[in-house]
């Protein structure tokens, strides 16, 4: 096993560093001008430096005064030590921002991530249990609208029901107007309040997937002999369901819920841009719309750490689960 995992993260520290170097690329191609007028735009601001101490700060932490090779260099310098520079929207460093916002995505995702586990696994079994039926035709009907329908559009449709129409909930935000003056448990409810048409659009539009994978491996595993072994010794059809058919049926679903488990604080950018919560997602949006480089320069790097992270998180789940993966 100890093999098995360190094989997986030396090939994901070697796909880390072509993915970190083609962004860094990338953001060489950029014109020189734009660091200048970047520079130029920052020196302007109240209380900031001067044009000249911009442009060499900038020049000296991206290594826009060397070549690509040892630019990246000297710019991987700076994220071994945690530091991704100042960013050039918010005025701070970056990864000061990063901490501000970060936990708005993970309560969004969290929250999500747990009902969309609790909704689309227990509708998928049902479904693959009484496959053809009534309660199949709906799930199924559920799923495909759940897999079809954009964020944007149900987030819009969410909105004009019970913001505009009905004015339960706030069309935007993270908070009310009169949040400082609420108490502890009072701001606790109001953010819950502002999370709950995004959490319903996130779970809405995440749940498809998930149930179909499910049916479909329930009906697999139902199909099986040795499901067919358990019923022909009597078996009840409860025990049949939960004891052997259910775990089988896990072995796969493990793997992909393991792999989303670093999307937690990947942040949802259209559903954030969308409500305007404060998240990772949507401040990355503003970041990269207003030519913020080292923020999107972070948010890129940091979406390959987690994507690399839930790759190797699935497969070592899948080798705990199916010590015959380990061979490979």
């Amino acid at each position: 096993m100890k093999k098995f995992i360190a094989k997986r993260l030396g090939i994901s520290i070697v796909i880390l560093f072509f993915v970190t170097l083609i962004i860094y690329s990338i953001m060489r191609c950029m014109p020189t001008s734009y660091v200048e007028n970047k520079a130029r735009e920052m020196s302007s601001k109240p209380g900031a430096k001067s044009y000249e101490e911009w442009l060499d700060q900038l020049n000296e932490s991206y290594g826009l005064n060397v070549n690509i090779p040892q630019g990246y260099v000297v710019w991987m310098g700076h994220v071994f030590q945690g530091d991704f520079g100042d960013s050039w929207q918010w005025n701070v460093p970056v990864i000061e921002k990063f901490k501000d916002v970060i936990w708005y995505s993970f309560a969004l995702g969290a929250v999500s991530f747990i009902l969309e586990i609790v909704i689309a696994i227990p509708l998928g079994i049902l479904a693959a249990r009484k496959q053809y039926s009534r309660t199949d035709y709906a799930v199924t009907v559920i799923a495909l609208i759940g897999i079809s329908l954009p964020s944007f559009f149900f987030a819009t449709v969410l909105k004009m029901i019970f913001s505009v129409k009905l004015g339960w909930l706030d069309l935007y935000g993270i908070v009310g107007r009169m949040h400082e003056q609420l108490s502890p448990f009072g701001q606790f409810l109001d953010y819950a309040k502002h999370l709950i048409l995004p959490v319903i659009t996130l779970t809405i539009v995440s749940i498809g997937s998930l149930m179909r994978y499910t049916r479909t491996n329930m009906l697999e595993v139902l199909n099986s002999d040795f499901i067919r072994t358990a019923r022909a010794k009597g078996l009840s059809e409860k025990r049949v369901i939960n004891h052997h058919a259910f775990r089988n049926t896990l072995i796969p679903i493990v793997t992909i819920l393991g792999g989303s488990l670093p999307g937690l604080f990947a942040g949802a950018m259209i559903t954030e841009q969308l409500f305007q919560i404060p998240g990772i997602g949507y401040v990355s949006y503003l970041s990269m719309t207003r030519g913020d480089i080292p923020f999107s320069m972070f948010y890129l790097t940091f979406l390959a750490i987690l994507s690399l992270l839930g790759n190797l998180i699935a497969d070592i789940l899948y080798a705990v689960v199916d010590p015959r993966v380990r061979v490979h």
